[in-house]
């Protein structure tokens, strides 16, 4: 069970802080929550504690392995097939793994196919939202800014 301040990760919202664990009654059920404050926008995410490691909610990686990540993204392969469909549900279930490589490898094999074909809408809001949650991420654990960790990482990607 996580506390009041610890870092975590969701894997589809990104990294945040608890802010608090709160009981809320919702339809009819009451339950404890985890309050993510998430750094980037502001958003506020609950989180059920009981189910939270069967989401895939997890502590954020250690600075060293965040540092490893952004130093290895320039040689991961993200290899995508051409079907658009099968390419949407594998970088689907890459970003519900929760692991930050996976990610890392959804974001690289978008934008190398954004440069060559461009996106459709679906896939470039899942780029987005891909960016959001490795960015959110790398930016807690290495006490970064955003918009620095955004740029090294465009930069071993472009």
């Amino acid at each position: 069970m996580f506390r009041v301040g610890d870092m975590i990760a969701h894997p589809m919202h990104g990294a945040g802080i608890i802010d608090s664990i709160e009981e809320r009654k919702i339809n009819g059920c009451t339950r404890q929550y985890y309050i993510l404050k998430m750094p980037a926008g502001g958003m506020v995410v609950m989180i059920p504690t009981e189910s939270s490691e069967a989401i895939g909610v997890r502590p954020i990686v250690d600075s060293a392995a965040a540092e490893s990540l952004l130093n290895s993204i320039s040689k991961i392969e993200a290899d995508m097939t051409s079907n658009w469909n099968r390419r949407y549900r594998e970088n689907m279930q890459r970003l519900k793994s929760g692991d930050l490589l996976e990610v890392a490898r959804v974001v690289k094999g978008l934008m190398a196919r954004d440069v060559e074909k461009g996106l459709s809408t679906g896939e470039r809001k899942m780029l987005h939202s891909a960016k959001q949650i490795l960015i959110s991420e790398i930016v807690l654990s290495q006490q970064s800014s955003y918009e620095e960790v955004e740029m090294r990482i465009n930069k071993v990607l472009v």
